[in-house]
């Protein structure tokens, strides 16, 4: 395994192995590496001939008075973890190298990142979709693997990638949790052991929403909201609930009434505990 830091150096190997024909799988992450970067490395391994992973801590996806200088980051820890799953180059450039001085250009997916995650965090998608657009340029991958934990991001980057004709194919893949139903993220290194616990309520309360739309055949999205929300309030006292949504997960619409709807369901919520921000979500068909 090889640690590339220079933009020009990864897409001379990029060039090289697509000029010999081998497909390259690409896990882009922040680094801190957990169970659910390893289960996308696991599947990009699975289905490419070269898998490259990039840890990089991007500062444009942070907003004021946000995590970014705390933001875990144990590079020795992620190299090893890269080396164990057979990963077979790491990207991890500087913040200088990916955004040189003279860095002017941006990308921002109109609609589906305005709601969501996007009105909590105003250009947090401006700066993801920039990112990835620049990682996809420089890894110039045949797939790319992402998480369904941030269902809004995965819908925002496979909108970027086909609107601007990116050769690549975005696979997103279900979300590892743990034991307890609570989703892996980075973030969770944040949180106590009692936290932990009590933040593994947000899954079983999405479990309830789902429940009740296919088994209970509910359709009122304000009464399912409403459940959600009790669940949360009922079996926790330091979690505060930001917002539970419901919308079509092609587009990010807000749906209002269930009785006519046919697609695929997403329930997607926020909430705090502490000063830790948790995002989830549950994605079925109905």
């Amino acid at each position: 395994m090889k640690v590339i830091k220079e933009i020009a150096a990864m897409q001379d190997v990029a060039d090289y192995f697509r000029c010999v024909g081998k497909k390259i799988g690409f896990v882009p992450t922040m680094g801190f590496l957990h169970e659910g970067h390893v289960s996308l490395i696991d599947k990009a391994k699975e289905e490419n001939d070269i898998v490259v992973v990039s840890v990089f801590v991007n500062p444009t996806q942070f907003g004021k008075g946000e995590d970014f200088d705390k933001y875990p980051r144990d590079f020795l820890k992620d190299y090893f973890a890269c080396e164990k799953a057979g990963v077979d180059y790491i990207f991890h450039p500087s913040a200088e190298e990916m955004y040189p001085s003279a860095n002017k250009t941006q990308v921002n997916v109109a609609e589906i990142s305005e709601g969501l995650e996007g009105a909590a965090r105003p250009n947090h998608f401006t700066g993801v979709a920039t990112v990835v657009a620049k990682l996809f340029n420089i890894v110039k991958p045949n797939v790319s693997y992402f998480g369904q934990k941030d269902a809004q991001q995965a819908v925002v980057i496979k909108q970027m990638s086909e609107d601007l004709n990116f050769d690549v194919k975005v696979s997103i893949c279900p979300t590892v949790r743990e034991a307890s139903g609570l989703a892996m993220s980075s973030r969770n290194s944040y949180l106590s052991e009692s936290e932990k616990k009590e933040a593994s309520v947000l899954y079983k309360a999405l479990n309830e929403g789902k429940k009740i739309v296919m088994d209970n055949n509910v359709s009122d999205v304000k009464s399912i909201v409403g459940k959600i929300s009790d669940i949360v309030k009922l079996n926790s006292k330091n979690l505060q609930v930001e917002y539970i949504e419901i919308s079509d997960n092609n587009n990010l619409k807000k749906i209002y009434d269930l009785s006519s709807f046919e697609g695929d369901v997403l329930i997607s919520l926020a909430a705090k505990i502490g000063n830790t921000r948790l995002i989830d979500n549950i994605l079925f068909t109905k």
